[in-house]
């Protein structure tokens, strides 16, 4: 399993200085503390960079790959953005994400074509809308992987996430139970090996005071690890939760010799 750090946000505070000062220090700090803890990408998430995106994302870019080497998942809605950030990174990118939204198909989708680039795509309807049932969302797949096809695309650059909801909502244990389902039967119903991702944090987001956040993520990303998930979007500062993916990944491994990396208790 592939884990994305899902830390370099803009709404943090120092992360929303150092680019409003294009000092690259926090930046290039917290990228390589992701990669001390075992992230295999980084994502960038700019939110919508309304000023100056081009100048702005080719600085995170550049500053968070030159720091750790690794890859990164450019994470905005800003199609300029986006372009400039797959520019900086030489390649090296994941564009996160379109949908079947049209101006997501139009603006972003486009993107992927020009550079030849995975993307992640979100299992949500036309309108944005996050389908709860099983059947709804392999249904979303079927069209996104048409849509993906007629945009003369390769399908093994297409990524699915399937859309982890939070389980405050009134039928969020629901809608996580048939995500499980969605993540096995996707391989078979498209008829080739498609990568899924899903974004852990989703599962906390707005947790009522009291709430072991950290249990609850660890226990459904081993279940959605043993469903066959292929990358995890999450808080890789988190050690306790990064453990466990590098686990997950471990056991769900083919190397029979791969129990050696278990820190066995003395």
């Amino acid at each position: 399993m592939i884990i994305v750090a899902d830390n370099l946000r803009i709404t943090g505070r120092k992360i929303e200085k150092a680019l409003s000062d294009f000092d690259p220090v926090p930046v290039q700090q917290l990228a390589v503390a992701c990669k001390n803890a075992g992230a295999h990408y980084m994502d960038i998430n700019s939110g919508p960079l309304k000023h100056d995106p081009v100048q702005k994302m080719t600085f995170l870019v550049e500053t968070a790959m030159n720091a750790s080497g690794l890859p990164v998942c450019i994470d905005t809605v800003n199609p300029s953005a986006i372009d400039a950030g797959i520019a900086a990174a030489k390649g090296r990118a994941i564009i996160n994400g379109f949908s079947l939204e049209p101006s997501k198909i139009e603006n972003i989708l486009t993107l992927a074509r020009k550079y030849n680039v995975p993307i992640i795509g979100y299992l949500l309807g036309p309108d944005g809308h996050a389908p709860a049932s099983a059947d709804e969302r392999l249904t979303i797949a079927v069209e996104l992987l048409n849509t993906f096809e007629q945009a003369g695309l390769d399908p093994g650059n297409l990524i699915i996430d399937p859309v982890v909801s939070p389980l405050l909502w009134r039928d969020g244990l629901h809608r996580n139970r048939e995500l499980l389902t969605v993540i096995r039967i996707l391989p078979d119903l498209l008829g080739f090996p498609v990568k899924t991702i899903a974004g852990l944090s989703n599962l906390t987001a707005g947790s009522r005071p009291g709430v072991n956040r950290e249990t609850v993520e660890i226990a459904f990303l081993s279940m959605m690890a043993a469903a066959g998930l292929d990358y995890v979007l999450m808080n890789v500062l988190n050690p306790v939760t990064a453990e466990i993916a590098g686990l997950c990944d471990m056991l769900m491994s083919a190397d029979a010799f791969a129990w050696p990396m278990i820190r066995w208790e003395t």
